[in-house]
């Protein structure tokens, strides 16, 4: 089986074309490619181009835990780039995309390693997110998780995050925090969970704990979240950029909450899966 693989800012992918497929992608067979170990090693694994009754291309965004995403930010620019490696799509040519979590534009620079992705909207509406509860918007609730109580919003950008603020966010935190707010009951879903510290109006600070895929370099669907709801709290002005271990993505707000995002993409190698590894 060939496959791709790229990283955006240490959020690793590997893609795979569906007409490369000799077994089903099962969540057995995900978890093998995924792993670090006995497998490619991967944060997920990008499947197409699909057909799509609405958009250029469809994708299909799997998690290292065999579960399905509705919409990965990284992933995106990662699949976007690899379009454009194929000769799918043209430097500065904007195309679409179907997700699980809603369609999106993209456009790929002309070297390539730079995607500009329109994110949809982010709502911050319980019902949406979805969070149990009255309809409200979900701002500046606490969550108490292991004796201590926690400020947070939770978004929605198709996929669903709960944004903690935090004074110092740290790996640690976000490892040891992480898990327990993913799996929260008010979170029927489960949840991305990113701790923010806001540096000033056009810079914040992110750890990541992603769902279904656990602590992560970085994150374009949570750098997103978070930014959104540094700007919905009169904390940011609309231009923000989103540090992370893993590097730098530049966020774009409206005043309806419309995000643009622009962040790198590296191309890391190409293979092939051999047979033996799925035994």
């Amino acid at each position: 089986m060939k496959y791709f693989k790229y990283h955006a800012i240490g959020n690793d992918y590997i893609v795979i074309h569906p007409s490369e497929i000799n077994i089903p992608l099962t969540t057995d067979t995900i978890k093998r490619i995924c792993h670090r170990n006995f497998g490619v090693g991967s944060d997920g694994i990008l499947f197409g181009p699909l057909k799509s009754d609405r958009c250029d291309f469809k994708l299909q965004i799997l998690n290292p835990d065999g579960s399905e995403a509705e919409k990965s930010g990284n992933g995106l620019r990662i699949f976007a780039r690899y379009l454009w490696d194929s000769g799918l799509v043209k430097s500065s040519t904007q195309f679409s995309i179907e997700t699980l979590g809603g369609d999106v534009l993209c456009n790929v620079s002309k070297d390539g390693k730079s995607v500009t992705v329109n994110m949809g909207t982010v709502s911050f509406e319980s019902e949406k997110i979805p969070v149990t509860g009255t309809p409200r918007e979900v701002l500046n609730e606490e969550i108490t998780i292991d004796s201590k109580t926690l400020k947070y919003c939770a978004a929605t950008i198709g996929n669903p995050h709960c944004v903690v603020l935090s004074e110092e966010p740290t790996e640690e935190i976000a490892r040891r925090l992480g898990p327990f707010i993913e799996t929260d009951t008010r979170f029927p879903n489960k949840i991305n969970v990113q701790f923010m510290k806001v540096l000033d109006r056009n810079n914040i600070r992110i750890e990541i704990w992603e769902r279904g895929a656990g602590y992560t370099l970085a994150s374009g669907s949570s750098s997103t979240a978070a930014a959104a709801t540094a700007f919905k709290l009169g904390l940011c002005d609309p231009d923000i950029t989103v540090h992370m271990p893993g590097g730098k993505i530049t966020l774009k707000f409206t005043n309806v909450f419309s995000a643009t995002m622009t962040g790198p993409v590296t191309r890391v190698c190409e293979g092939l899966m051999t047979e033996e590894m799925f035994k």
